[in-house]
Formats: C-alpha cells, sequence, structure tokens
C-alpha cells in the first residue's frame, strides 16, 4: 500500500491525524503507523479511509492512479 498518498490526501484536506481519527474511529498512534508504514492497515480500515478522504480503496492500494472515488451506493 503507498502510505504517501494516505498521508498527501490528509495533508490536501487539511485534516489533522486526530481529525482522521474522529473521522474513522482509528486511533491517532495507529494511523500514524499506517501513515509511516510501521503497520499494514486492514480491509475495514482501508474503506474507512477511502470514505473520509473521499478516494478510492484502489487509489490507496496503489492499484490505480486515479484519485477520485467510484460512484457510491447512498447510505441509508
Amino acid at each position: 500500500m503507498n502510505m504517501n498518498r494516505l498521508k498527501q490526501l490528509r495533508r490536501a484536506k487539511g485534516y489533522t491525524q486526530i481529525k482522521m481519527q474522529m473521522l474513522t474511529g482509528i486511533d491517532q498512534s495507529d494511523y500514524s503507523k499506517l501513515e509511516n508504514e510501521i503497520r499494514y492497515m486492514t480491509f475495514e480500515q482501508c474503506k474507512r479511509l477511502a470514505v473520509a478522504l473521499d478516494t478510492s480503496m484502489d487509489y490507496l492500494a496503489g492499484l490505480t492512479d486515479e484519485p477520485r472515488p467510484y460512484p457510491r451506493k447512498p447510505s441509508y
């Protein structure tokens, strides 16, 4: 996974790691480890991060260079 993308997206949105914790429920210290490639994200974490950063899981995983998210189902 490309954690530089994670950091770049977060900074582009003007979010702090604490803001990411509030948006995703991922503890700030765990989030920091994800950004610094000390730890790999789980599927659920990747999903939460993609939603919070308005991108796709494929982009976070480095499978595409297109940062725009896919169309999402409405949440009820």
